[in-house]
């Protein structure tokens, strides 16, 4: 910036970790992978790859399925959690909520296969219901049968036209929906399959629309729904050069923490089969010690809704921050309690501020605030 010959110039445009396959954790400790350098964007060699949804559930390159084919789905409100609680999280098997959604296969992949940038899914859609959401997953599918996300997006369909100027949708009516997923990279090993998962609720990362509906996937020659694939060279055209890791010699009375909120201690659903309840819970805590004296954070956030009633959903949050000082323990503390029915939202916040256990300080705020398609 101060216009000096430091080399910087002379570097690789941008350098990225590419991911390889591992088996579905949200504990996983490292990311098997390497870094590569590119020089120009798009990558060198890159190419898009189109895969067609068929009706056969599979995956195909270069062959559109010859006529109209339709296939429905009925919405589940309650699922998702597999999917984490927002984009980028490490996850579990993504099975149990494949078992709900639309799923389409490419066949076992020859060689490995190498994706960098922003895959694309265009769906052709229509919806009993006049609000509906529209959600992709792309995962790998290992030999035995486990399923890994790898990225995925999603798209209101209110907001086709505009994210400003919401409509309903017209029941019945297809409409084109172009969904770009979030960057990512990833390599296939060979064997395995590319999947993509497509439903209309992923909760509790999105809130659910408020009405029963079927949605239907059209599948057909004229303007098929399709993958698009980022594909990139298996081999970069460099590597990057990191500079050796210097210890920074230690200093008195460091800073020290004990943990992190996130990811969470603790994630557990529970399903009344009898009601169609399902509670997803999450808790996470943490400490940090300083010259001055210790911090303790705690956080905890329970989901709840019924997939007959999908218009009423909940949240309930509790949330504090304790310092400890020598003679003295300051503690703010938040509850949380946010509802929705067909037309509102209902939001109550609480804030408490309290010194060695005596409270000193509250607010509350509550307010009504319409749906406007949400």
């Amino acid at each position: 910036m101060k216009g000096k010959q430091n080399g910087i110039m002379d570097d690789p445009r941008f350098e990225v970790y590419m991911r390889h396959w591992y088996p579905r954790d949200p504990n996983i400790a490292e990311v098997p992978g390497e870094w590569r350098a590119e020089k120009t964007w798009p990558p060198q060699g890159a190419k898009t790859q189109t895969l067609f949804l068929t009706p056969y559930h599979t995956l195909t390159e270069g062959q559109r399925p010859p006529a109209v084919e339709k296939q429905e789905l009925k919405y589940v409100p309650s699922i998702g959690i597999e999917a984490g609680f927002w984009w980028g999280d490490f996850t579990t098997d993504q099975r149990p909520i494949d078992a709900y959604s639309l799923v389409y296969d490419s066949f076992p992949l020859h060689n490995d296969t190498a994706i960098l940038g922003w895959p694309k899914v265009t769906l052709q859609a229509s919806s009993t219901a006049p609000l509906a959401d529209w959600f992709v997953r792309l995962s790998d599918v290992a030999p035995d049968g486990t399923v890994t996300m790898i990225t995925g997006a999603g798209q209101s369909g209110a907001q086709l036209k505009s994210a400003s100027n919401p409509e309903s949708l017209t029941p019945g009516k297809t409409y084109q929906i172009p969904i770009e997923l979030h960057l990512t990279s990833w390599v296939f090993p060979a064997g395995h399959k590319i999947r993509v998962s497509i439903s209309n609720a992923l909760w509790p990362m999105i809130w659910p629309t408020p009405y029963a509906m079927t949605t239907s996937l059209y599948l057909d020659g004229v303007d098929a729904s399709r993958l698009e694939l980022p594909l990139v060279p298996l081999e970069p055209p460099a590597r990057p050069r990191f500079p050796a890791v210097e210890t920074a010699p230690a200093m008195p009375e460091m800073v020290t923490s004990t943990g992190d909120v996130w990811p969470p201690k603790d994630w557990t659903v529970k399903r009344d089969l009898m009601t169609g309840t399902t509670r997803v819970s999450w808790s996470g805590e943490d400490a940090g010690h300083y010259p001055w004296g210790n911090t303790k954070d705690f956080e905890k956030i329970t989901y709840e809704l019924q997939d007959n009633n999908p218009a009423v959903s909940t949240v309930h949050a509790d949330g504090s921050t304790t310092v400890l000082l020598k003679n003295r323990t300051l503690t703010w503390s938040v509850v949380l309690n946010l509802r929705s029915d067909a037309k509102n939202f209902c939001y109550h916040f609480e804030r408490h501020l309290s010194e060695n256990g005596k409270e000193i300080r509250a607010k509350t705020w509550d307010e009504t605030i319409p749906r406007d398609y949400q």
